[in-house]
């Protein structure tokens, strides 16, 4: 699913810790760094940990001028499951857009809670690639490379450029490649 449109838009769904914003707002970096136009922010109730929050991301080859939230996307990423029960995650989504979801389940298994999406499903099982590439079980850096894998939306190179510029510093050099490592994890498991 290549960016094939003047404006590509993205929802992360998550839980507060488990880092949509960093997801979103590292895509957006890579972007701008590509020449491209973004739009990232988050939407969230009561800040804590463990709460439901959606990130909205606009790619765009042109000027972004709306601040309004998303709400048709073009692709969907899920980073904890158990958000399909309290969002309808896949809401203006339609056959030709692609739901990528944290999920040890299959595929089928997954659309049984989204019957009304015809689309593409990804499910990977992020926390445990995580797991395995940086001893987290943070899912957001795997589910990036999935996202950049199915959309091209950015490089992975872009976006593993702009992580090691961000957090060289702030994690060390050791956690910055396991991140990237990660991110290349899931560009690679599709």
């Amino acid at each position: 699913m290549k960016l094939n449109k003047d404006t590509f838009e993205i929802i992360f769904f998550a839980r507060g810790g488990q880092g949509a914003k960093t997801a979103s707002e590292l895509v957006a970096h890579a972007a701008v760094n590509e020449g491209k136009f973004v739009k990232a922010f988050p939407f969230f109730g009561p800040e804590r940990s463990g709460a439901p929050t959606k990130m909205f991301l606009r790619i765009s080859d042109k000027p972004l001028r709306t601040q309004e939230p998303v709400t048709d996307p073009d692709a969907v990423v899920i980073m904890d499951e158990t958000v399909i029960g309290s969002q309808d995650v896949a809401k203006n989504l339609d056959r030709h857009e692609v739901l990528i979801i944290n999920s040890k389940r299959d595929s089928e298994e997954i659309r049984k809670d989204v019957p009304h999406f015809k689309g593409k499903i990804y499910a990977i099982d992020a926390n445990g690639l995580a797991s395995q590439t940086t001893g987290s079980s943070n899912p957001n850096m795997v589910l990036v490379g999935q996202l950049i894998k199915i959309t091209e939306v950015v490089s992975l190179e872009s976006a593993a450029e702009v992580f090691r510029g961000v957090f060289l510093e702030k994690i060390g050099k050791e956690l910055t490649e396991k991140n990237i490592q990660a991110m290349e994890a899931g560009f690679d498991e599709l």
